[in-house]
């Protein structure tokens, strides 16, 4: 659980040039530019954009590097980059959104919102919406979105990891943490059924254009085309650009630096979602003892992770800090590694954002320093 040990170190109050840390050190906001510059450079680390909040605003916000290492083309706050994981954040917020709407119940089963077996809807999609390996599975009728949103569905974190591709519980429902972005998909698609309207519809009326996130979305758009980061392997090559996903709740998220940080900041100040809905979904609902989220370590317990007390919100991760609860999330994919956390009772956090498969090995020391 990269980092979480780490996240103590967010920055706080920045008064004129100057960040305050929590350990009441300062750094002045030049510094911290060659600072980053030093860092990426070392590392290799093609390009970066880091957001630091405090009293719930953004008071640092740069972007470095190249969107793509070959053409030198700079990146800017509205230059894309894909989300990957950090999907599961903002997806959880529209989810309890809908929750607060008295669309859903978070503890109500998700197959008694449909009229028939989700095994019986014809899939429209290439993979995802199909559900047919459920007729053998009677436990998923016990799935809710809060097992869903909390990763205790008890589903592979991908059919895809399975020796036969096949869609299997692996754990009876709410009883084990394990990741799962099948989880986040299947309670999606059953939204999509139950409200006959597909994700990035939803998404848009319910997030995206309540925030004015113009440049976000679950599918490629057109509009990207003339600014979007390339992913680079550690050597500095070129990852191909994936532009063909359909839209998924778990990991298709394309967005910028300008809108995870209106998408951010929305949330430090309960601007979509009520305070009590807020911190609902930073209550801990399981707490994380296993030593990996992925491979067989998974299913290893550990007590490494007891003094943070780590466990799973709802769509965020959580530690316990001095500074109160810090809520986090992760994203990875090929070329792009991301790392966000905030603590919402300081009303600080930070968010970085890189097209480099050698950003987390900076990612402690920015941290640390910021």
């Amino acid at each position: 659980y990269l980092l979480v040990l780490l996240a103590f170190l967010s920055a706080v109050p920045c008064l004129g040039q100057r960040i305050i840390k929590l350990d009441q050190t300062t750094i002045a906001t030049a510094d911290l530019e060659v600072k980053i510059a030093s860092l990426m450079e070392a590392a290799n680390v093609h390009g970066l954009a880091v957001t630091v909040f405090n009293h719930n605003e953004p008071v640092f916000k740069k972007t470095f590097g190249y969107k793509n290492a070959s053409t030198k083309a700079a990146i800017n706050g509205d230059t894309n980059f894909y989300g990957a994981s950090l999907s599961k954040a903002v997806f959880a917020v529209m989810v309890m959104k809908l929750v607060e709407q008295g669309v859903i119940d978070l503890d109500k089963p998700l197959q008694s919102y449909l009229p028939k077996p989700i095994y019986e809807y014809q899939p429209t999609k290439r993979w995802h919406d199909n559900y047919a390996d459920l007729k053998n599975e009677p436990d998923y009728l016990k799935i809710t979105a809060r097992m869903c949103l909390d990763h205790t569905t008890g589903f592979p974190n991908w059919r895809w990891d399975e020796p036969d591709q096949k869609l299997r519980l692996k754990a009876i429902p709410g009883a084990r943490y394990s990741y799962s972005g099948e989880g986040l998909v299947y309670l999606q698609v059953v939204l999509e059924h139950l409200l006959n309207k597909p994700l990035e519809q939803l998404m848009r009326e319910l997030v995206f254009i309540p925030l004015k996130m113009n440049h976000s979305s679950y599918t490629w758009q057109p509009g990207f085309e003339n600014d979007f980061c390339m992913g680079h392997n550690s050597k500095g090559e070129l990852y191909e650009k994936d532009k063909d996903n359909e839209a998924r709740s778990a990991s298709t998220l394309e967005t910028t630096l300008n809108d995870y940080t209106r998408f951010t900041q929305a949330v430090l100040n309960h601007e979509l979602l009520k305070e009590a809905t807020t911190r609902e979904m930073f209550t801990q609902q399981i707490k994380i003892r296993s030593v990996a989220q992925f491979g067989p370590m998974r299913l290893k317990d550990s007590d490494a992770n007891d003094a943070i007390d780590l466990g799973y919100g709802l769509g965020w991760v959580l530690l316990k800090s001095p500074y109160g609860t810090g809520a986090f999330k992760e994203g990875h994919g090929d070329g792009f590694q991301h790392y966000s956390i905030i603590f919402p009772q300081a009303g600080t956090g930070i968010v970085m954002m890189s097209n480099s498969d050698n950003a987390e090995s900076i990612f402690k020391e920015l941290l640390e320093i910021s």
